[in-house]
């Protein structure tokens, strides 16, 4: 398999998760007062049935694409950061989000927080 377009370098990598780290990840454990979730796993199984739903679903959309958010948990269980996968009509940064279709959460995320 001939190499995705937008995949980076594992070094390139490392480096976004150090720079996040460095600029945000003291100031939201000094805000919060523990260390918060960064990382967060979903199995390739989820995701493809996430990705046959928007294309099942999408109906009259032409490209669909898959907007990522930050969110937190307010709740008696948790108060830690998680990510929901929210599906677009469209492809450009101004596209809007797909209300019709369910957003995706229940990620998995390692605590303390896996470094990449």
């Amino acid at each position: 398999m001939s190499k995705l377009k937008n995949c980076i370098t594992v070094e390139e990598a490392r480096q976004l998760q150090d720079n996040w780290v460095a600029s945000r990840a003291l100031d939201i454990e000094q805000s919060q007062g523990s260390v918060d979730s960064r990382e967060f796993l979903f199995s390739v199984a989820e995701l493809q049935e996430f990705l046959d739903y928007i294309k099942k679903e999408s109906v009259g959309t032409t490209q669909s694409g898959i907007r990522i958010y930050f969110g937190a948990y307010d709740n008696e269980n948790s108060d830690k950061a998680t990510v929901f996968l929210a599906p677009t009509i469209g492809t450009s940064a101004g596209a809007a989000n797909n209300y019709n279709l369910k957003p995706l959460n229940r990620g998995i995320s390692g605590f303390p927080p896996n470094n990449y």
